[in-house]
């Protein structure tokens, strides 16, 4: 007790000594009229007085805030997002970005992998090679089943580990984004990486974004993270356009039994918590499916949109994104 006293006492010469040296008391008394008025004014910043404080403080911190620019050529960005990693969302985003040109063969689309320290789009699309440059020294995406594809992947060796600090990562990013030469394309598809870091505050910050998908595994650790995921892209004034249940159905090739190997309704719950849709209906729970078929046509970079057309995986990843271009017209009425 007595050493507590002591260095109480210390503190408080200190501090003493510091408010005669600046002007300035570091410690208030309550008693003093300046302690007084500041009680009052912080009990009638309540209601109207709150909310007008909260204005400015918003007005005040978009100041500080990097202005959109859109991508020179792109019409929409949409991005595929996770609350964590193996939920299958560089599987969802490279099939949703053939699924969108396989319904509307018109349109162009082009995929960007933003997941810098694991790239999996060049593997999924079965790409290799250093991008060419044109001559305004602009990076030539590379291309296969008519998507235009650019990924940090094509820069590094396979098996090189990316181990960059956070502004080496924003500066990749920024040149993933702005110097390459897109050409004219209807939808933009970013494979972001999982979580809420820089690099989804640096793009939704930077870039017009039209809407993301938030794709989630049943199970409540899964879908945790996926909120988190969301309300992030809220804050930031990004649309949620719905969410997709991935992995969750296990159909026997024997048998046909269906188990819910991870739950069943977690994320058609969680859609209805945050308000947006769930994206797809297959079978009877909402999910896309565990499948060997999905399992297999990635690993050989022949995703199952275009190597099993007509299989039921290709139709779910059709119908979303089906639902997707149908919620992107509704936020722009």
């Amino acid at each position: 007790m007595v050493k507590l006293l002591t260095s109480y006492k210390k503190v408080w010469q200190i501090c003493t000594f510091s408010s005669n040296f600046i002007g300035t008391p570091l410690l208030p008394s309550r008693s003093s009229p300046s302690h007084q008025n500041a009680y009052k004014i912080r009990h009638k910043t309540s209601g109207a007085g709150d909310r007008a404080l909260q204005e400015r403080q918003k007005q005040h911190m978009a100041r500080g805030l990097p202005k959109q620019k859109p991508i020179a050529g792109v019409k929409e960005v949409i991005v595929v997002a996770s609350g964590k990693g193996g939920v299958g969302k560089s599987t969802t985003a490279v099939n949703l970005a053939l699924g969108l040109m396989a319904n509307e063969q018109s349109k162009s689309v082009g995929l960007l992998d933003a997941d810098v320290f694991g790239p999996s789009v060049p593997k999924l699309m079965n790409l290799k090679g250093n991008p060419e440059l044109t001559e305004k020294n602009l990076m030539r995406p590379l291309v296969n089943f008519g998507i235009p594809c650019m990924s940090i992947g094509f820069l590094v060796e396979d098996v090189a580990p990316i181990v960059w600090r956070g502004l080496m990562v924003m500066s990749a990013i920024e040149k993933l984004i702005r110097q390459v030469d897109w050409g004219n394309l209807d939808y933009l598809v970013i494979d972001m990486p999982p979580g809420t870091g820089d690099v989804q505050l640096s793009i939704t910050q930077n870039i017009p974004i039209a809407g993301a998908v938030i794709v989630s595994t049943p199970q409540d650790i899964a879908l945790m993270d996926a909120r988190r995921g969301a309300e992030m892209f809220r804050k930031v004034n990004v649309p949620v356009l719905g969410l997709v249940q991935n992995m969750s159905v296990f159909q026997c090739p024997k048998c046909n039994h269906q188990t819910h190997i991870f739950g069943s309704d977690g994320a058609k719950e969680l859609a209805q918590t945050l308000g947006v849709e769930l994206l797809v209906s297959l079978l009877v729970s909402g999910d896309i499916p565990l499948h060997l078929n999905i399992r297999e046509t990635s690993d050989r970079g022949q995703p199952v949109v275009v190597s099993y057309p007509d299989s039921p995986e290709a139709e779910a990843y059709r119908r979303i994104a089906a639902a997707v271009v149908r919620r992107l017209a509704e936020h722009l009425k």
